[in-house]
């Protein structure tokens, strides 16, 4: 199976966009929603210039740099998981791309 992965990853930034745009009012479901929607685009964003990568060594740090992020968008959904913040049917579904 062939991946985009570029639209895979903006696409994942843009859901979650959405997603928080009606976030809980609560200031943790607002200190998460920031602290997701970070990381998330810089992974997006950063997997641009690992597609204009000078080198394979370049390549790698950039790539690497997007992995740190999804890991943290993971620790952030299954926190919110824990606490309830959102249906878990939605944060399952996000975490699954997000793995």
């Amino acid at each position: 199976m062939n991946y985009d992965l570029s639209d895979r990853l903006e696409n994942f930034a843009a859901n979650i966009i959405l997603l928080y745009d009606k976030k809980p009012s609560s200031y943790a479901g607002d200190y998460l929603a920031k602290q997701l929607i970070r990381p998330l685009c810089s992974s997006a964003l950063n997997y641009g210039e690992v597609l204009g990568a000078q080198s394979e060594k370049d390549k790698l740090f950039k790539l690497s740099i997007c992995l740190k992020e999804l890991r943290e968008c993971l620790r952030n959904l299954n926190i919110q998981m824990k606490a309830g913040l959102f249906e878990n049917e939605k944060l399952e579904t996000l975490k699954g791309e997000n793995d």
